[in-house]
């Protein structure tokens, strides 16, 4: 048997059926591969689209720019989608795709082992498996990080987290509590402040808004994409956008540059002109430098709290009690529902997944001091395991479908060497990858996410660990993998 021919029956194993994997299958069924098979914890396609439904949920990059490259949709329905239509989106690709047919859903994987040139694999259900290549897309955002504040159990109203939004509890008239302040919290806040009899948005640390208009298409415009798809395309890639993406990623990168001296004053000059009441307007305003947290892109959110049955309460919560939230001043805030905006834990990547590479080198112990990975793609000791949008990767105010894609144009590259019988497996060096993230680490110190902030982009050490570069450095790398980088074996 030659070595093309027993390459030909690689096994391709894809964790996780969001946007990542169903791009990752698409590909490969391209490819003409059929000896592939994605598992997914949930009983349906979708990720982050399928796990958070909570009001007012929207996208905050563009729709038109929120679509596989391969695929347009001359459809959405506003500049800046709702997440259902965002789930439909995908659920429409599947069906195109025929994607269902090669996922195993219901089925969680919690341990991956590399023997003897192969990785292994076992769901919780007690499915095993064995795979050549791993491509792991998991995502970031699906565990939900929950407050570790006292009482959460005594409360006798509904308390839930965002991203397990409880849909059979009555909100028109409700007393509502908001914990967090994120992009949920400000969107569940606009979204519920004309249907609550009281909404309250417990504030720990302000954040910085930036205007934006979501608008609706028309249905001229609509039919206008349907007919041309040159124009579809041009707003796939519209020109303004792209420009105003560089603009962003040269000022995250250069804290003190002209273009993020221009998003300093955009978004103060949004609170300035947008809050009335002096009071309001100083709770609302943060003490760190606009993007050292993600920025929060909303049409509606200062309009919202300056609604009569809005308050925006700055003391911190002391606890729960069966009737609501007690503040640190000793006044209880009574309620019929508490909604626990409080993010996710971003730092989980694979995990909990127990994930043993070559010679039995555990990738928890690798991330002990925190998630990392040669160009946010591969980890050393784990050959022939490759991620999607994984540590250190692009996040923030880009479109993650088009991270993905660059991506896998780069882990297509890879694979290629094993395909191709030029090696059976592959995987970032030890060295390769200790200059890469000393450089990174050097790199982030000068970002404008190291500016003086807590935020889920620092690490344990409080270093972001985000990609620091620009985009179009980011765009470059993944167009032409560096392969002495990696370990061949």
């Amino acid at each position: 048997m030659t070595e093309q021919q027993k390459t030909d029956d690689l096994r391709y194993l894809i964790i996780g059926a969001g946007m990542s994997g169903m791009l990752a299958a698409i590909k490969l069924l391209e490819q003409g591969k059929r000896n592939l098979v994605i598992y997914e914890k949930a009983d349906r396609i979708g990720g982050t689209w399928r796990e958070n439904t909570y009001p007012g949920l929207t996208c905050d990059v563009p729709s038109h720019s929120y679509t596989y490259s391969f695929e347009p949709n001359p459809d959405w329905s506003e500049v800046m989608p709702s997440g259902a239509e965002i789930q439909s989106y995908f659920e429409s690709v599947a069906d195109k795709y025929d994607l269902r047919r090669w996922i195993q859903f219901n089925k969680e994987i919690n341990h991956c082992k590399y023997i003897d040139g192969q990785w292994r694999i076992e769901t919780k259900c007690g499915v095993k498996d064995n795979a050549d290549i791993i491509i792991a897309a998991s995502g970031v955002l699906h565990h939900p990080r929950y407050p570790d504040i006292d009482g959460m159990d005594k409360f006798e109203g509904a308390l839930f987290h965002s991203a397990r939004w409880d849909h059979s509890v009555p909100l028109d008239g409700a007393r509502i509590a908001v914990i967090g302040t994120g992009s949920t919290g400000v969107q569940i806040v606009s979204a519920l402040s004309t249907r609550a009899s009281q909404l309250t948005h417990f504030q720990r640390t302000p954040q910085w808004i930036r205007p934006v208009q979501n608008r609706k298409f028309t249905e001229a415009e609509k039919t206008a994409f349907r007919s041309d798809p040159a124009l579809l395309k041009r707003m796939q890639n519209d020109p303004d956008l792209e420009a105003g993406i560089e603009q962003f990623s040269a000022a995250i990168t250069d804290p003190d540059s002209e273009a993020m001296k221009q998003i300093d004053q955009e978004v103060m000059q949004n609170l300035e002109q947008s809050i009335q009441d002096p009071v309001l307007r100083e709770k609302l305003r943060p003490d760190y430098r606009p993007a050292c947290k993600r920025l929060i892109y909303s049409p509606d959110f200062y309009e919202a709290v300056q609604r009569p049955n809005v308050d925006v309460v700055v003391e911190g919560v002391n606890r729960i009690e069966p009737k609501g939230i007690r503040t640190q001043d000793g006044q209880l805030h009574e309620f019929d529902v508490i909604v626990l905006a409080t993010g996710f834990q971003a730092d989980r990547f694979v995990r909990p997944m127990e994930i043993e590479g070559r010679g039995g080198v555990r990738l928890n112990d690798l991330w002990k001091e925190g998630p990392s990975a040669y160009m946010a793609i591969s980890v050393p000791d784990m050959p022939n395991f490759f991620m999607l949008n994984g540590p250190n990767g692009p996040v923030g105010n880009f479109s993650l479908i088009e991270i993905a894609e660059h991506q896998w144009g780069y882990i297509e590259q890879l694979m290629a060497l094993v395909e191709d019988g030029r090696c059976r497996a592959l995987c970032a060096s030890n060295e390769s990858f200790k200059r890469f993230e000393a450089e990174r680490v050097e790199a982030a110190k000068q970002t404008i996410f190291a500016t003086g902030c807590s935020s889920w982009y620092l690490d344990g050490k409080g270093v972001p660990a985000t990609w620091p570069w620009t985009r179009s450095r980011f765009k470059a790398e993944m167009k032409a993998p560096k392969f002495e980088a990696f370990e061949l074996l």
